[in-house]
């Protein structure tokens, strides 16, 4: 079954559109990561400072893999040195009811 992940990210307000570049230039990657499924950027309509990613994954594995890449990389500490607070990761599975 696959996993919700929502990155809930809190910019510095002179930071929003660098960050937002960035993604624009990474999210490809991302896509084709093995088990990647989707990844829709959003703003916050309230705080268009707080951007969230809502990604679709076959498997909570392949997305740590993807963020273990991505810290390799040097990408994430690239994006939270353009954060205002730490950034949070939620799993989510689905319940069929």
């Amino acid at each position: 079954m696959s996993v919700d992940v929502i990155l809930d990210l809190q910019v510095n307000p002179e930071n929003r559109e660098e960050l937002l570049a960035i993604f624009k230039g990474i999210l490809p990657d991302t896509r084709t990561y093995q088990g990647c499924q989707g990844v829709v950027v959003t703003t916050n309509e309230d705080d268009l400072h707080n951007i969230v990613l809502l990604e679709k994954w076959a498997h909570r594995s392949d997305h740590e893999s993807y963020m273990d890449w991505r810290v390799e990389r040097g990408d994430i500490d690239k994006l939270v040195a353009l954060l205002s607070a730490p950034p949070a990761v939620r799993y989510l599975e689905s319940i069929s009811i």
